[in-house]
């Protein structure tokens, strides 16, 4: 699952290694990766296969799951297509409550107690991740953690949902990307090196 993937995210040019021309992350760091998931909804073939990835994870980790919320933005159409694929109620958790109507910040039907899986797109440092648990949590929500599509590994991103109880499974990670990054002649081994460096420094 992993490698298959991995080999998708790159076909579609969903992740981006440029270890000699380094992307600039809002936060101002230099990195020889981007990740833009939202590629993936452009091409039916891998969306099709990552949205049954993400379904499965949800029935192999939480098959007790109730409700899918999608994080804002990238992750509401990948939640509501798996959502759709189990039969299941979804919803989505804004970056910030509403100013006007009934200012909600969650949006879709939360009953208290309800057991729900954060569908998120990327994890890099978790923050975004987290602060929508946090959400649910305050909601009444009892969250069983977090299924993404890409995870970078970051230590700080594992630090975080370590200390927020939270566990994420990913469908495909930074060190199996590379791997096959090399295999399929997107980047040389140096470079692979170059961006797990990268990846271990931070």
């Amino acid at each position: 699952m992993e490698r298959y993937i991995a080999k998708q995210l790159l076909s579609v040019k969903a992740v981006f290694l440029r270890p000699d021309e380094p992307f600039t992350w809002a936060s101002g760091i230099q990195s020889p990766i981007y990740c833009d998931n939202r590629l993936t909804l452009s091409s039916p073939a891998v969306r099709s296969r990552i949205e049954a990835g993400l379904a499965s994870l949800v029935q192999l980790h939480f098959n007790d799951a109730e409700v899918l919320m999608g994080t804002s933005t990238a992750g509401i159409p990948h939640a509501a297509i798996t959502a759709m694929l189990l039969d299941m109620p979804m919803g989505y958790v804004r970056n910030e409550a509403k100013s006007h109507g009934r200012t909600n910040r969650i949006e879709g039907k939360l009953e208290p107690g309800a057991k729900v899986v954060v569908i998120e797109d990327l994890i890099s440092t978790a923050g975004s991740a987290i602060d929508v648990v946090e959400a649910l949590r305050e909601a009444g929500a009892e969250v069983l953690g977090i299924v993404s599509i890409f995870t970078y590994g970051l230590k700080k991103g594992l630090d975080r949902l370590a200390a927020a109880n939270v566990t994420n499974y990913s469908l495909c990670n930074l060190d199996v990307l590379v791997d096959v990054a090399v295999e399929e002649n997107y980047i040389t081994l140096e470079q692979k090196e170059q961006i797990l460096q990268f990846r271990n420094s931070l």
